[in-house]
């Protein structure tokens, strides 16, 4: 029985939401480890600060198995099948290794004309708004990843609004059993494409996952496919709407910054990294428990089971690291920063998010060159839940 005092973030409702920075840079003010209760229901230690929180995306006493998570926390498992995201070394190193190959940055950039090609579209078609506005949400952030993550899993057919409203619920909702259907409509709808798939094989790279092994023989079961179906949908375009959006939102909101970037682009590279970490579509990363006490700056977090968050958005503004760290500024060195996570379970498609995100800013701002807000930012809705971060809408006029 802990005897820590709880705070709890609840209760700060869309304040919180909105904003989350002043809270947590004032409890990174008292101390790196606080007991907190989060929005979705749940008390947890949450970590703030870089060097602690990077030291431990990256601590293997930490799991990230759901079996491990202590039955008094009250949760249930929101993903689908056994994934990476949801196991540890060295099953995680396994399964990482039967997709990696498929995921490198050589191999992620033969997309970028594609990628190229898909962005046009989707502006030629924004841009033939006759009242010249859009939510950028709509028009460009959300429908590009998916369409990508489709094209390079080879599900054309995917039903995307219902996939949406599913993925959405998964990742955000603060109601559990909201989570918990949502989820479970998600596994039925991967089993079907995987039994199309399986019926009519063809060279994309689902596919390839269905029949992929290694040079031991080693091949994904079928709850792994499920799983790695469902991280690669799921993680493949929900972290990057929010990464586009966001950097379009924070370019917006500081002008001088967006100046700078139209006055030369060879910045964009750079321009996405302090996206990354300045408003990072990530705000914790998915739940990790103790197998043995953890001591974090002095405190000893029960082993147990006991779920642990590292708040990644305030490590990438601890001033500690980032000097001056809540200023937006493009032309800042921003490598470092963990909005990809660190450690084993580092993002296996980061290298596709920056292209996606560099080619949709960019050829945003070269359309659009007097792109602005159509909405007081301060009325925007962002997404709920401590998981992902970025409004579900940005009205934009040009």
């Amino acid at each position: 029985m802990t005897t820590e005092p709880l705070t709890d973030l609840a209760a700060l409702g869309e304040r919180f939401t909105r904003d989350p920075y002043p809270v947590y840079a004032a409890l990174r003010e008292e101390g790196p480890v606080h007991r907190v209760r989060i929005p979705e229901g749940t008390d947890a230690w949450l970590v703030v600060g870089y060097e602690l929180g990077r030291d431990l995306l990256a601590d293997q006493r930490l799991s990230k198995r759901w079996s491990r998570a202590s039955p008094a926390l009250g949760i249930g498992k929101v993903s689908a099948g056994t994934s990476m995201l949801s196991s540890d070394a060295p099953d995680h190193t396994r399964l990482r290794k039967l997709v990696a190959r498929e995921f490198t940055a050589r191999r992620m950039e033969r997309l970028a004309p594609r990628v190229q090609e898909m962005t046009d579209g989707l502006l030629d078609a924004m841009l033939a708004a006759p009242d010249r506005t859009a939510d950028l949400v709509e028009a460009l952030s959300f429908p590009l990843p998916m369409a990508v993550i489709c094209e390079l899993l080879g599900v054309p057919f995917l039903d995307r609004e219902k996939f949406r409203t599913w993925s959405g619920q998964a990742v955000s909702s603060v109601d559990p059993a909201v989570r918990a259907s949502s989820a479970e409509a998600m596994t039925g709808y991967i089993t079907g494409l995987l039994a199309d798939k399986r019926a009519e094989p063809d060279e994309d790279l689902l596919s390839a996952l269905i029949h992929t092994a290694d040079e031991d023989g080693d091949r994904l079961s079928g709850d792994e496919l499920i799983g790695m179906v469902w991280l690669l949908l799921v993680a493949g375009h929900e972290t990057t709407v929010n990464l586009i959006t966001n950097g379009v939102h924070s370019l917006l909101a500081h002008p001088d910054q967006l100046a700078a970037l139209r006055a030369d682009f060879s910045l964009i590279d750079n321009a996405v990294e302090e996206i990354l970490r300045f408003e990072g579509p990530v705000e914790t990363p998915t739940y990790r428990f103790t197998t043995e006490p953890v001591e974090v700056g002095g405190v000893v977090i029960p082993g147990g089971g006991e779920l642990v968050l590292v708040a990644m958005s305030d490590a990438n503004r601890d001033p500690a690291r980032f000097p001056d760290a809540s200023r937006f500024d493009i032309t800042r060195d921003a490598r470092g920063h963990i909005a990809f996570g660190h450690g084993i379970h580092y993002c296996l498609g980061a290298p596709l998010a920056r292209i996606e995100a560099r080619t949709a800013i960019r050829s945003l701002l070269e359309r659009c060159p007097d792109l602005r807000p159509a909405a007081d930012p301060a009325t925007l809705t962002w997404r709920t839940g401590m998981l992902m971060r970025g409004p579900l809408s940005l009205p934009v006029a040009w």
